[in-house]
């Protein structure tokens, strides 16, 4: 790792991880790695460049085969062709699905605390969002289906879904997958698949498309290598649909949306898909270790806070409430100088304001460094 900074953490990079906060303040915010980028695709971005191939995105027929044979392999999920459209990112594929398939002043169901930009997706069209929120047992956050029923018994004929669970690191179950697409085919609900934290799962994973034939008849997934191979700013993803009934609601979908995709975005997806499954693996594994070592340092240092069961992500959803701050990230940010997700931003209603979204996916160091200054702000 080049330029590695006192924590052995990257330096002098450029994203918005490393510029929106002062320097004093230690970055466990936004969903970003602080690991090197997998050097296959690093050839085909330095190959593009250096050949001034940078123009426009034109047809890119390597992707479909590439997630498909990295999706049978991964999850045994069989994907059939001519289904998959380019878009900008996730987010720009969830806007406009939700443009092509609803109007402004409908509702779209989400099941909080979920990932915040969903908000902002819904908020950006028009719509209002609607909470079915997830149900804690135990250590373990999981789909209310009875809530997710009455909304769609309500009228509410959208689902944005998380798949895997952004923040709370949740693989939903195949049981709860059929049922929640029974429903869906029961109430005529479209059913917005983000499975973008997919491939960072050491849980057993199941694609919603994959569940079965009532999930194709409603559902459309969204994601991207992005996520799973560090490389959001190059901007590309896609989206899925494996039935006539789905492609009918999305028939207003813009055919402009493959040209607002990145160039070099789509063959790093084609490249990470393909040739960058070791590093996938070995990240996965990295994941889990910086996991386990949070684990110990909160026990050990924040007794009064709770972390709950993961099996996907690099995001901890952590439960601060023993502490008896209504806005653990603000206090922890200003006096601590360590910046989290607030938890109320993973809510529509501003709820969740004492858990906060932690990254693990940096150096040990800097974890432990992170957990130390909260500690001697709470604890202290």
């Amino acid at each position: 790792m080049a330029n590695q900074d006192a924590l052995n953490n990257f330096a002098q990079r450029s994203s918005s991880k490393w510029r929106r906060f002062p320097e004093d303040v230690l970055p466990m915010h936004v969903a970003e790695m602080d690991f090197d980028v997998a050097e296959p695709i690093l050839k085909v971005l330095s190959s593009m460049v250096a050949n001034s191939d940078l123009g426009y995105l034109g047809p890119l027929p390597e992707l479909e085969p590439a997630f498909a044979g990295f999706a049978k392999e991964r999850w045994g999920w069989e994907i059939a062709t001519g289904g998959m459209k380019l878009a900008t990112d996730v987010g720009i594929a969830a806007v406009e699905i939700l443009r092509a398939a609803a109007g402004p002043g409908e509702r779209v169901m989400v099941n909080s605390p979920v990932y915040s930009a969903f908000f902002k997706w819904i908020e950006e069209v028009g719509m209002v969002p609607y909470d079915a929120p997830l149900s804690l047992t135990d250590s373990r956050w999981e789909l209310d289906l009875e809530a997710i029923e009455r909304g769609f018994a309500d009228g509410v004929k959208i689902l944005l879904f998380c798949s895997p669970q952004n923040p709370v690191g949740t693989i939903h179950s195949r049981a709860e997958l059929e049922q929640l697409a029974e429903l869906a085919k029961k109430y005529d609900v479209l059913v917005i698949s983000d499975e973008i934290h997919a491939p960072l799962s050491w849980g057993s994973f199941t694609p919603y498309l994959a569940v079965s034939e009532a999930a194709r008849e409603t559902g459309v997934t969204i994601t991207s290598s992005s996520k799973s191979w560090n490389t959001a700013g190059l901007k590309a993803g896609f989206l899925i649909t494996q039935s006539d009934a789905v492609r009918c609601k999305l028939a207003k979908l813009p055919e402009a949306m493959n040209w607002r995709a990145s160039l070099l975005g789509a063959f790093s997806m084609v490249s990470a898909f393909s040739d960058c499954v070791p590093w996938l693996d070995e990240t996965v594994a990295t994941i889990q270790d910086r996991l386990e070592l949070l684990r110990s340092e909160v026990a050990a240092k924040l007794p009064k806070a709770k972390l709950f069961d993961m099996e996907s992500t690099y995001l901890a959803w952590i439960d601060l409430s023993g502490y008896e701050l209504d806005r653990a990230a603000a206090k922890i940010l200003g006096e601590a100088k360590v910046a989290l997700v607030p938890g109320e931003d993973h809510s529509a209603n501003g709820d969740y304001g004492q858990y906060v979204r932690f990254n693990v996916a940096t150096s040990e160091a800097r974890l432990v460094a992170a957990v130390d200054r909260i500690a001697a702000l709470l604890e202290g």
